[in-house]
């Protein structure tokens, strides 16, 4: 009991600095580079990590973030010339932080962009796809939507470059949420059974834009 009045006496004496709150920062201002591909609870800000780095390391210093999440402590390091290393159980997690560290020629996306577009553009209902059965994809997904996503994977796994097919998957996975009768306003898993989900070819194409231009 000592021990825990001893740390409330601390905090109580600790001055507020107001500046790490970084209040003014707008959403574009909090998403630059890549920090916007992808949606992910509980992310912090990429100015508190460059604050942090820039505070406490040096230019070639090695960081390390064993919860790393969505990749933003590794994608600040490499923009300050730090070398990182980064760990997460999410495979999601791994997923985006490889999409959003990764440099690749924006040209190079767009022309696979276009490529991949075109073949999704050759969808139709005759079209031959396999879609998963699985109970959870059911109770999320109403069955144009689940066809539709179960195609666009399909052609993206087909890329052969893992890095364009990493930049692909990450923006699919960002698109599943709004495909879905999950709740918009809700982070937490609830149904609206009157959604009308976006569609997957348009909602796709929307956020591949938004990452590479």
């Amino acid at each position: 009991m000592v021990q825990v009045n001893y740390i409330i006496d601390l905090l109580q004496k600790t001055k507020i600095d107001s500046s790490w709150a970084f209040a003014g920062k707008t959403r574009k201002e909090t998403s630059y580079l890549t920090h916007g591909y992808h949606r992910y609870p509980a992310k912090f800000i990429p100015q508190i990590v460059s604050r942090l780095v820039e505070k406490y390391t040096k230019e070639g210093d090695l960081v390390i973030d064993p919860f790393g999440g969505c990749g933003t402590t590794l994608v600040e390091s490499k923009v300050m010339c730090r070398p990182s290393i980064g760990a997460d159980i999410n495979p999601v997690a791994v997923l985006m932080t490889k999409a959003k560290k990764t440099p690749i020629e924006p040209k190079k996306i767009e022309k696979q962009f276009f490529e991949l577009k075109e073949r999704i553009d050759s969808f139709s209902k005759n079209a031959k796809v396999k879609a998963p059965e699985h109970e959870r994809i059911d109770y999320w997904f109403k069955p144009e939507e689940k066809r539709k996503l179960a195609f666009l994977f399909s052609e993206i796994s087909k890329i052969k470059n893992q890095d364009a097919r990493d930049f692909f998957y990450c923006g699919f996975s960002n698109i599943l949420k709004n495909c879905s009768i999950w709740l918009q306003k809700s982070n937490k898993p609830t149904r609206d059974l009157k959604k009308k989900p976006t569609d997957p070819f348009i909602a796709f194409s929307r956020q591949v834009k938004v990452m590479y231009l």
